[in-house]
């Protein structure tokens, strides 16, 4: 009776950790194959960038991989589909980060005057490396 709840417990953790994701994975694959749409920019399994220009009659796609070459791809060898990035956000975010860097250094924040860093020179009795 204890190995039959034994056996019983491990293929719910095999369900649970391999069965299950696997087809959540799927799933999601699946959505994202169905709503390519033209215009959007996509990646191939086989690592091509393109953007999807039209859908032919048997469900393949037409992607421009460069300016005037297009391509006829299966639809399941779409791996993803590149979100646009948002430029005006991080074009945000780098001002910020200038703007900060640009405000007048207290007397405590300011660099150290060369004269005063600038290190001794070795002593003469250090032994030298000779590279022949």
């Amino acid at each position: 009776m204890a190995s039959l709840i034994l056996l019983l417990a491990m293929f719910v953790l095999l369900w649970v950790l391999l069965i299950r994701p696997q087809r959540q994975r799927q799933h999601k694959q699946q959505q994202l194959l169905s709503s390519v749409e033209p215009g959007d920019e996509v990646l191939t399994v086989g690592g091509l960038y393109g953007i999807v220009r039209d859908i032919d009659e048997e469900d393949d796609l037409i992607v421009e991989i460069a300016e005037g070459i297009q391509v006829r791809i299966a639809r399941r060898a779409i791996g993803g589909v590149v979100k646009p990035e948002d430029e005006d956000e991080d074009d945000d975010e780098l001002d910020d980060d200038v703007d900060e860097e640009d405000e007048a250094p207290d007397d405590e924040d300011r660099v150290v005057d060369s004269e005063d860093s600038v290190s001794e020179a070795a002593p003469e009795d250090t032994p030298a490396l000779d590279h022949r």
